[in-house]
């Protein structure tokens, strides 16, 4: 074999090893592994919301109980945020800031094994593009441990406020109403 007839054959196997080299990794991006199957993310959408919308506070609530997302949930609260509730052993209401509510439930986040809120009808509605006082049912079941299920149902009264129609939705007030 002479020189040339040799460097011939060297581009032409040089070309060939480009050509399986190429060949080899469409194959290998074609093939499925069925240990790891792909992700469908066709129907891909977040689980939560802009809260542009009231519903969309209300779903962005249900995700901070069930992940136990104190982030998620702080961001539902405006800074004025007061949360009521009835203490049925003194026979009167009390009242907690936004800062005492971060704190008492992030407690419980962080000492129940599982919570589930699910919101029901909305009993009221009403307010502006700015303001709105919405009354809805829940139920929510809070999980200590297998022996300790705690079912709590009632009314959640709720203001919510946002300073322009483009803003998101912030709850600046909420008044329990479990029983």
């Amino acid at each position: 074999m002479n020189y040339c007839s040799g460097k011939i054959l060297m581009r032409k196997r040089y070309k060939a090893g480009i050509l399986i080299f190429f060949a080899m990794i469409v194959f290998l991006n074609s093939c499925d592994n069925i240990f790891s199957p792909r992700l469908d993310n066709t129907a891909a959408t977040s689980i939560l919301t802009d809260q542009k919308t009231i519903e969309g506070v209300f779903q962005n609530f249900k995700y901070a109980y069930t992940f136990k997302d104190t982030t998620v949930y702080g961001n539902l609260l405006g800074q004025d945020f007061v949360f009521t509730y009835r203490d049925y052993t003194s026979g009167f209401d009390e009242s907690w800031d936004r800062a005492t509510d971060m704190r008492t439930t992030n407690g419980l986040f962080r000492n129940s094994q599982k919570l589930e809120v699910v919101w029901n009808n909305i009993i009221f509605q009403g307010g502006d593009s700015l303001e709105q006082n919405v009354k809805r049912s829940f139920n929510f079941t809070i999980t200590f441990n297998p022996g300790d299920v705690v079912r709590i149902n009632g009314f959640a009264d709720m203001n919510f406020r946002r300073n322009t129609a483009e803003d998101i939705w912030k709850i600046v007030r909420w008044r329990d109403e479990s029983f």
